[in-house]
């Protein structure tokens, strides 16, 4: 909490979960926002679907939040819809200039990345033309300069794809963070911690 200016409004993006059924999705969402107002937070779905074409509109809610929560799902998935909002600039630009505090856990956190090779040992790219009549693409936000290893050695890992991820970032000489569920990756300015 110490990155946002206190409990505030947090737009909470969901679109990872896209794939699923929908009362799946409505209860994800209801989970985060029931977690995030425990913690003192106004939170408010985002859901990207509604501003495809509307990038004036998506600019008009980033800009009246400090803080994006990116849920978990598929992250090919949430590359899609982020991609078909032209939500990705919009983001990182605001991350970039320091007006958006952005967080986010599994496909939450991966998103984060520049390149999501490797991610497709965890979730199936084949999803997004299901999930969103979308393109797959392998472009992330580029907040950070390295992949994240999500869930590694969890029971939510159940494909255990985290040390195949791993394997295959070491044999391609990927900088990358493994994160258990207790752990983050912190960003702040110049200085970048796992805790």
């Amino acid at each position: 909490m110490s990155l946002t200016s206190g409990p505030g409004r947090v737009a909470v993006v969901a679109n990872a979960a896209d794939g699923w059924p929908p009362a799946a999705r409505s209860s994800a969402v209801l989970s985060e926002i029931r977690g995030l107002r425990d913690l003192g937070f106004d939170p408010f779905e985002l859901d990207l679907r509604a501003f495809v074409d509307r990038p004036a509109d998506l600019d008009a809610v980033l800009d009246s939040v400090p803080t994006l929560w990116v849920r978990g799902g598929n992250t090919f998935v949430l590359a899609s819809r982020l991609e078909q909002c032209g939500a990705g600039d919009a983001i990182s630009s605001r991350v970039r200039g320091g007006s958006l505090v952005f967080a986010g856990y599994s496909a939450g956190a991966c998103i984060a990345q520049t390149s999501l090779h490797g991610i497709e040992l965890a979730d199936d790219p084949a999803e997004v033309r299901i999930a969103t009549g979308g393109e797959v693409t392998g472009n992330g936000l580029g907040l950070v300069d390295l992949a994240f290893v999500p869930h590694y050695r969890s029971i939510l890992d159940d494909l255990g794809a985290g040390p195949s991820m791993v394997a295959g970032y070491e044999r391609d000489n990927v900088p990358h963070v493994t994160l258990t569920d207790e752990q983050v990756y912190l960003v702040d300015s110049d200085r970048a911690e796992r805790i």
